[in-house]
């Protein structure tokens, strides 16, 4: 953990006077948050992240927030005080460690250059090392007096993010009980490491929404993603939404505040239903 940690308080008030910035689905009143930058030891070296914690007394259910292929930065940051908000110990990894440290800027994904040094980070990201990683960073929330370490885990990813929560889940099949998976980017493919093909060895239940410009584009993956779960006799629900990819990101071309509302709240009960 660094010394020059930041630390800032982000208190919730009721739903009836405030609903979510980003997704448009009100809340109740819930604790405040406290979010600090950390740094955790993997096996392949140190990863920076931020760590959101419901203020005050208590231990909750830990989920690993997994951000997409721009990186970790400001959206992902506000996702992971809403859902600590709701009384969750939030871990959001910098997925791209390897390669950089999360510089929390903005960064112009229709830049070739720019998202060709992205695709570069997410190919030094392996499978492996996603495993590596997860089977950490678990093992770090575990560490805190925040973290009900007798209440089962989750975890959420966007993008690229989504297959990096499945791959958790397989990892960690024993603790990792809810996968939620928005616009997931190659979770679904003919690939023989395809993430949808060791979804029968996870033990989650979970909720995949997909975007509808991949949908048209890839009409198959949700028919092979609902096959993958219903093979491996786990609960989960497949959903096209009408909506693009991108659709959670404000100020984003493709943000759909309907479509980031309903899938928020489809998180939150996947949530809610699953870590006991």
């Amino acid at each position: 953990m660094r010394t020059n940690e930041m630390r800032r308080t982000f208190l919730a008030a009721s739903a009836a006077a405030l609903a979510f910035a980003t997704t448009g689905v009100a809340i109740a009143k819930a604790p405040s948050v406290t979010e600090k930058d950390v740094t955790i030891k993997t096996p392949d070296g140190e990863a920076d992240a931020v760590l959101f914690t419901p203020a005050g007394k208590g231990a909750w259910p830990a989920v690993i927030l997994w951000h997409d292929l721009a990186g970790l930065r400001p959206a992902y940051r506000e996702m992971g005080r809403k859902l600590a908000a709701q009384g969750y110990v939030v871990l959001e990894p910098n997925a791209f460690y390897r390669s950089a440290r999360a510089t929390g800027a903005e960064i112009n994904m229709a830049d070739p250059e720019v998202r060709k040094v992205q695709m570069a980070y997410r190919a030094a990201t392996t499978d492996d090392g996603i495993a590596r990683d997860a089977i950490a960073y678990v093992a770090y929330l575990d560490t805190l007096k925040q973290t009900a370490t007798k209440k089962k885990a989750g975890t959420i990813g966007y993008d690229v993010g989504a297959s990096y929560a499945i791959r958790t889940a397989a990892a960690l099949p024993d603790r990792i009980a809810a996968v939620g998976s928005a616009y997931g980017l190659g979770i679904a493919t003919a690939r023989p490491n395809s993430p949808h093909l060791i979804i029968g060895k996870t033990k989650a239940t979970y909720y995949i929404a997909s975007a509808k410009d991949d949908d048209a584009r890839e009409p198959d993956d949700k028919t092979d993603l609902a096959r993958a779960i219903t093979d491996a006799k786990l609960p989960g629900t497949v959903e096209v939404y009408p909506a693009n990819h991108g659709w959670a990101i404000p100020g984003g071309p493709n943000y759909d505040a309907a479509a980031t509302g309903r899938v928020w709240g489809e998180f939150l009960k996947l949530l809610k239903a699953r870590l006991k």
